[in-house]
């Protein structure tokens, strides 16, 4: 195989995957009915999530020091991000089943990059409802913001980055699996576990958490610090005032080491024979 340079080579995986994606967006239109009942399904289910939190706060004013729009504005921004990579890159926790079954060493003869046919494999566009309840939740909230063009920035660079580092955190986890051949539920606890935290305040949680999820695994640059940047609150935990600022530094070096671990799962595995 001739040796592509990074440009060229990203430019090949990008034109796979969207090719591969649109397949099984085709295979999925072949039955609409199904298609919009199991999107609206989503919205419904997902929707049940912010419904919860909505009924905790009749009974509180504030929770950890925020109201209930507040939450809901980390709640959104979150849930977008983490649907979004979910919906693009979700299919790649399923590493250890194409270990088991040997589609993994099919994947391998083919000219695409193991990583592009593992993400785009099963691509689900039903998952859009998701997506569509996080919008919807960020969309009620989004009025208690004082919008100027400098917040509506860090927003924007919050998502991309937020989607990038819930990418990172799939890919992650899900390459354990070379080792383990299943460890599916072990990558759930920190994909969808890791969501799930991230929809509260970070005030609730002891201070080894948060620095947990700022300089081990950095979650909270995906909504935490943003968000304090667009409700113009300081962090009550001291973080450094350019922190607001950083995401796309944590998922720049996110994305680093998510290669380095990607490249070492790959060359340990070892065919099943199946």
């Amino acid at each position: 195989m001739v040796e592509q340079r990074p440009p060229a080579y990203l430019a090949h995986a990008a034109r796979s995957y969207v090719q591969i994606a649109l397949l099984w967006v085709r295979a999925a239109m072949a039955y609409p009915v199904s298609f919009w009942m199991m999107t609206v399904s989503g919205l419904l289910i997902t929707f049940l999530d912010f419904v919860t939190i909505w009924l905790m706060f009749t009974h509180i004013d504030a929770y950890g020091g925020f109201r209930l729009r507040e939450i809901a504005l980390l709640y959104g921004v979150t849930s977008i991000a983490f649907r979004t990579a979910d919906m693009l890159v979700g299919s790649v926790e399923k590493i250890g089943q194409k270990v088991r079954s040997g589609d993994l060493d099919t994947m391998m003869t083919k000219p695409v990059p193991v990583l592009v046919q593992l993400c785009a494999d099963r691509f689900e566009l039903r998952r859009l409802g998701q997506i569509a309840q996080g919008v919807a939740v960020f969309a009620w909230a989004a009025p208690i913001v004082d919008w100027t063009p400098q917040r509506l920035l860090v927003l924007v660079l919050a998502l991309v980055s937020g989607v990038a580092i819930y990418f990172c955190v799939f890919v992650i986890f899900s390459t354990i699996q070379f080792w383990t051949t299943d460890a599916s539920e072990f990558a759930n606890a920190f994909t969808y576990g890791g969501n799930t935290i991230m929809q509260y305040p970070m005030t609730i949680f002891p201070r080894e958490v948060v620095r947990s999820l700022t300089y081990l695994l950095p979650l909270a640059f995906v909504n935490w610090y943003p968000c304090l940047f667009l409700l113009g609150r300081a962090d009550p935990l001291g973080s450094p005032g350019w922190f607001p600022f950083a995401s796309p530094l944590a998922a720049l070096v996110l994305v680093g080491v998510t290669a380095l671990v990607w490249r070492q799962g790959l060359r340990h595995y070892r065919s099943t024979g199946s």
